[in-house]
Order: structure tokens, then sequence, then C-alpha cells
């Protein structure tokens, strides 16, 4: 991954014209007949000048990812097995860039110069350059983030294959920022808004240093940016650091979600006790946090977790004890499939609960999910909790990256006519009986913050499809 840095000559109303823009070497503490080199945990990166002029002036700083290295220091339960080698981390800017500009730069970032001191405290006629950044969210967020601080943008997208573009553009683009500021303020900004855009999970320990490095190097300008709360946010990702961050800037304290996550994981359990059913599928059951609500209770003679995920496998059969407690085996099983195919194993069980699950797929695979669902597993009860949008109005830290939205990876979100809609139709198709209810606080105009759907099998199971028909097994 790249980005340059450009400085050109000073016009005389922004300071003295007697400095040339070459006196960029001396701002950042690299000498510009010179390539130099740093090794990082992540992989090398080099900075050199391939322009140096009186009028015009460019660093380069050349960042190598090694994905192999990287790989290493990821440990095993925390990622699927190839996912530390597939991934776009060393081609599209992000975290590692931010860290690779605070590691080569950080004299420069701090504001000192000492050579050229009074150069490195005027606003200077800069321009950055990143050929590809990853920027998750909506289309106009680096409009958002940049442009209130003075920036002239130029953002190209960039298509994740020119040969097929029906498979989007977005999240990567080549940015362009022009500004007259200080130096230290731009590499600055880079340092805090690129993982920001990045928007992906930091490829590090988080604990409280990240809200000291995010205050102070966010100083003088974080505090009255309009997306402030967005940026502290998306830049420590822990709830715990979000406060700390909130509470020093003046920001509101969130409500707390996973007071409304326990609630509605009781909730289902609760109905799934009323139900009367003996065998269980949690389907998405993620790290088995419901399979370990409903273990203790006696009634529930098999349950069984289905998800697409392996790590969120390995992570639940961690936590719900299974190589320490053997005779856990003969009521609870862990399976790794999708439910946009047809799964034999998935045949005989009283009721099914899809906590969460729905949103996580494309609106285009819901058909299908119904037909897994309710057409050839035919559980008697099923219980669906999916997000109520409407609610998102009034959820003051909704993530505003993702407009309507409360999760990066949520496909969609429904209202609560919509998901009745869907709910009434899939119930009508495949012999069902739907009612409605809510979790979490009720709101007069939006309803509650989740919305949740009991259907109970009115009819005889329907003959399912063929066994030439293609199911997994």
């Amino acid at each position: 991954m790249l980005l340059t840095l450009t400085l050109t000559c000073p016009a005389p109303e922004l300071g003295s014209p007697d400095y040339p823009a070459s006196d960029l070497g001396y701002l950042l503490y690299k000498h510009p007949d010179r390539v130099h080199q740093a090794s990082l945990p992540f992989g090398q990166a080099r900075v050199f000048f391939p322009e140096v002029s009186d009028e015009r002036a460019t660093a380069a700083l050349l960042l190598d990812v090694d994905p192999v290295a990287l790989s290493r220091q990821v440990k095993a339960e925390q990622s699927a097995p190839l996912e530390p080698y597939v991934n776009d981390r060393p081609y599209a800017s992000g975290h590692f860039l931010a860290a690779a500009l605070l590691d080569t730069f950080s004299t420069a970032m701090s504001g000192r110069s000492k050579e050229r001191q009074a150069l490195a405290d005027l606003p200077l006629p800069l321009s950055v350059e990143i050929p590809c950044l990853a920027a998750r969210g909506p289309a106009d967020l680096v409009e958002r983030l940049f442009a209130p601080l003075g920036y002239q943008i130029v953002a190209t997208p960039i298509a994740l294959d020119p040969l097929y573009p029906e498979w989007g553009e977005r999240p990567y683009l080549s940015l362009k920022l022009s500004a007259t500021l200080k130096l230290s303020e731009v590499l600055a900004h880079l340092y805090i808004l690129l993982p920001v855009l990045d928007g992906s999970r930091k490829p590090y320990f988080l604990d409280e240093t990240e809200v000291d490095k995010l205050l102070r190097r966010g100083a003088g300008w974080l505090g009255t940016h309009p997306e402030r709360e967005l940026i502290v946010r998306r830049y420590l990702q822990l709830r715990s650091l979000i406060e700390q961050a909130g509470e020093r800037l003046g920001i509101p304290a969130a409500p707390p979600r996973s007071q409304v996550h326990e609630e509605r994981l009781e909730r289902v359990a609760e109905l799934l006790r009323k139900s009367s059913a003996a065998r269980v599928l949690d389907l998405g059951c993620g790290e088995g946090k419901l399979l370990g609500r409903l273990l203790p209770n006696a009634q529930f003679r098999q349950l069984t977790g289905l998800d697409v995920s392996a790590r969120s496998l390995e992570f639940a059969r961690r936590q719900l004890k299974l190589d320490e407690r053997p005779e856990l085996e003969q009521r609870l099983t862990l399976l790794h499939g999708s439910l946009t195919y047809r799964d034999a194993r998935l045949h005989g069980y009283d009721a099914a609960a899809l906590v969460e699950v729905i949103e996580h797929l494309d609106p285009s695979r819901l058909d299908t999910l119904s037909a897994n669902v309710f057409g050839d597993a035919q559980p008697r009860t099923v219980i669906v909790t999916t997000p109520n949008r409407e609610y998102n109005a009034i959820f003051a830290h909704a993530d505003s990256l993702h407009p309507n939205l409360r999760h990066a990876d949520h496909r969609f979100e429904w209202t609560r006519a919509e998901f009745e809609a869907w709910a009434r139709a899939a119930s009508a198709q495949y012999g069902y009986a739907v009612r409605f209810e809510g979790v979490g606080e009720e709101h007069p105009d939006f309803g509650a913050l989740t919305q949740v759907g009991v259907f109970e099998r009115l009819t005889p199971q329907i003959s399912r499809p063929s066994k030439d028909e293609p199911a997994h097994v």
C-alpha cells in the first residue's frame, strides 16, 4: 500500500517564501536523497522522495505487509484457518498504514522540527494521495470525515473487478486530499481517520492506551468535529473505551445494548420452555449463548447449534466446556452449516430459534431460508428475532456509518410492517400461524428495539423434496 505527501512552495500570504518545498525532508526528519526503511511487526515500511525541487516535493510511504508473518501473530482461536492469509490487509490502506505513519513520522506528527520549527508551525499547502483505501461505510463517509477539517477531496471508487462491474465498487477507493494545514495536523488526521474509514476490527489488542492515543492525536479538532461520536466509536470499537473517551469529550453515554441482548435471549428461552419442546435447534448459534441458557433445563433433551462460522463454533465449544464435560455429548451437538442449503441433519426437531440471524443474509436468500427452515426442517415452533428499524430513529448512538442499520454486517433491517409481511407470507406458504411481540423498552411511536415472530405449525408436515434433489448431509 502507498501514501504520498506533497508540499508545494508556500505562497507569500501563508508564510515566508524563503522556505523551499524541499524542506519537507526537514519536517519529516527524512533525507530526500536516501531510502529510509523500518521493520514493523506486520511488514516493512519504506520512505523515499520521488520528487524534490524548490517548488514541489513529494515523500512516499510504501508499506509492504507480509500476510504470512501477520498470520503467525493471530492465534488459531481468533480466526478461521485461512483468514490471516486471504484478506485485503496487504493492499487496502487502513489500520496498518496508520500505524506505519506513526512509526515513521512520529516526530513530525508531534509538530516538532529541529531545523525548521518555524515552518512546522505554519499552515502549508499539502496534498495526500492514497491509491487504494478501505472505506467501509456510506458513499459520503470520506466527505463527512475530512471536509469539516478543511480538505478538498477527490474520491474515486475502485471496482472490485473491472471484468465484473456487477460486483460493485465499495469499500475501496482512490483518495486525494488537499488542504492548507500544519503538517502535524494532516498526519494526525490521517492517523485517526484511516482506521475510522477502514471500519474493520483492529488487528491488535485494545486497552485504555487507545483512548489516550485518540485524545492526544485528536487534540484541537476532535472535540468540535461534527462526526466526533462516529469517530470515537469506530476508532475505539470497545464499549468500555468508547464510554471513557465520551466522558472526557463530553459525549453522552450510549444506552446499554448488552442489557437488551440478555433480555432478548431470556425471552427466547422462555418461549422455548413454554412450547414444551424437547429437541431444539439454535440456527445461527454464534458463540452458544442461547444454548448455554437452555442447557441447565432438563426439559431440553436434545440441543443442536448450527452456524456458518467455524470460528464461532469453536468459541462456543470452549464457552460451553464441551471438552471438559463429555456427558453433554448426548444432549448437545454443534454443526457447521448454512441455512441457505437444505440440511437433513435438521429434521425431527420440536422447535428452532433464529436470534438476530435473518438480517445477516442478503434479502434475495430469504426465500431459500424460509424453504429450508419452514418447508424442509419443519419444526413445530420457530422463533425469529430481528432488529426493529423504526426504533433506530430514537437510538441515540445508532451507527450512522450504516444508515438505518445497527451493525456493519447487517444486509437489511425491517420495520414492523415489513417483518410482519415477510412472516405472514412465509407462514401462509408453509402452514404456520405467527404472532408478534417485542423485546426491550417500548416507544409509543416506534415500538420495541427488537421484534419477535413466533411461528406455530398448523398443518401436518408437508412432503419434503425428493431425495434426488441436492441436500446438505
